[in-house]
């Protein structure tokens, strides 16, 4: 993979794209439903403004996520894979409900609430969810292949995700550069996906629900990929039509691809 180095992107409300007004303008490993609970709190009621709702007393996982952000993204597919029920607290980190603010001294998104343990780290959240509900198991068996698969998710987090950021927050002059660099480094991953059925691996895992969230917002980023991507393109799309996938979008999201592209 064809990545370079530079410092992860935390999934914050500085790099949403309702900041940059992006949400309207532009635009088989997994299991079979996710079921979020909780209508009050759910992904339904888009425009409302964020209720703080309480999670003391709560026996039922809870995450509260941003409504467009990538790393969140990313929790919301593991959890719509594993069809997990869990209750769905979307949050603008302008108006932060005051659990949030209790539970995670970082104040970031994603976060996880499981009775007494609270995680906020994309990472620890992905794998502690994977162990604490291994079917379908979204990891290898082997130590050699679980190995490729933790560096993958490492190498898109570390090189591809701050692209992501810098395309939405950047200046026009490093936009450019790096929607420029993150097309490339998109296409230079193009042999991954000739030699195995998903992303470094024959087995739907981690690495794909890293993957996919972000090959979902090339249109909005102004990211188009070239003919000879096409393999990567089919593979995206075979995932996009998932109802695993579909179930973990919010309407925010939805709106970033045309009703026709996705």
């Amino acid at each position: 993979m064809a990545f370079s180095g530079s410092r992860q992107w935390r999934d914050n409300s500085r790099f949403t794209f309702q900041r940059r007004r992006l949400r309207c303008r532009l635009g088989s490993g997994m299991a079979a439903h996710a079921v979020p609970r909780a209508a009050a709190v759910g992904v339904a009621s888009r425009s409302e403004a964020p209720v703080a709702t309480t999670i003391r007393g709560r026996t039922n996982l809870t995450l509260f996520s941003s409504k467009d952000g990538l790393d969140s993204h990313r929790i919301r597919l593991i959890l719509a894979a594993k069809g997990v029920s869990f209750d769905l607290v979307p949050v603008d980190l302008s108006f932060p409900p005051e659990d949030l603010l209790d539970l995670n001294p970082y104040h970031t998104l994603p976060t996880l609430a499981d009775r007494d343990l609270v995680l906020y780290d994309t990472g620890v959240i992905a794998e502690y969810l994977d162990e604490r509900y291994p079917h379908p198991p979204l990891m290898p068996i082997d130590p050699l292949s679980r190995a490729r698969v933790r560096l993958g998710v490492s190498r898109l987090v570390s090189d591809w995700f701050p692209h992501v950021a810098s395309i939405i927050l950047g200046p026009r002059a490093t936009s450019e550069a790096s929607r420029k660099r993150l097309r490339e480094q998109v296409i230079g991953s193009l042999p991954i996906f000739k030699v195995s059925k998903f992303f470094l691996s024959n087995e739907f895992t981690l690495a794909d629900c890293t993957l996919v969230p972000m090959l979902w917002r090339l249109p909005a980023l102004g990211v188009v990929l070239p003919r000879e991507a096409k393999p990567i393109e089919d593979y995206a799309e075979k995932l996009f039509r998932h109802p695993a996938f579909e179930r973990s979008l919010t309407s925010e999201e939805r709106s970033m691809r045309p009703a026709s592209a996705a």
